[in-house]
């Protein structure tokens, strides 16, 4: 028997998954409060289901991430508040995110989730946990795809600038 091949969630963390999972947490959680104050600001009903379905993943990956800390014996990180509900009408239009905005954001975020789990993957020893970053990556890419479709769709994409390939003459 090899090291580190009984069952795995039997088997110590080394101290980057701590670190990682404690710290991807973390952000988790103040995404969570980012996108319900998102909500708030949303006027188009797409994108506030797309982000109603990304905390209710969110929360998902929050509790099975709390869990594993939990059973290694590791302290929470706290979590924000829970943010009040209000109708976008409600905040004055110079202060309220425009919905193109909050997409952009939300796709950087979702860029950045991306890159996380890819690391955490790559760093585990693991396979419990690196099987459960696989999954949530999987999600996020999914998710983007949405995303970019309903950015595309809506005209909320900002394109950066195109390279034609033409030809030269001399």
């Amino acid at each position: 028997m090899g090291i580190l091949s009984g069952n795995q969630s039997d088997e110590p963390m080394h101290y980057g998954e701590v670190f990682s999972l404690w710290t991807y947490l973390t952000g988790l959680k103040g995404a969570i409060s980012s996108y319900q104050t998102y909500m708030n600001h949303v006027g188009d009903a797409d994108l506030f289901k797309l982000i109603e379905d990304m905390v209710d993943n969110a929360r998902t990956e929050e509790i099975e991430i709390e869990k594993v800390l939990k059973e290694n014996g590791v302290g929470m990180p706290p979590s924000p508040p829970e943010r009040a509900y209000t109708h976008p009408e409600d905040i004055p239009v110079g202060a309220r995110f425009n919905d193109p905005e909050i997409s952009a954001m939300i796709s950087k975020d979702i860029a950045t989730g991306l890159v996380a789990c890819s690391q955490i993957i790559g760093e585990s020893t693991r396979e419990d946990i690196a099987m459960l970053f696989g999954q949530y990556h999987t999600n996020k890419a999914q998710t983007g795809a949405k995303l970019l479709r309903m950015n595309k769709e809506k005209g909320w994409l900002v394109l950066p600038p195109l390279h034609m390939n033409a030809s030269v003459t001399v």
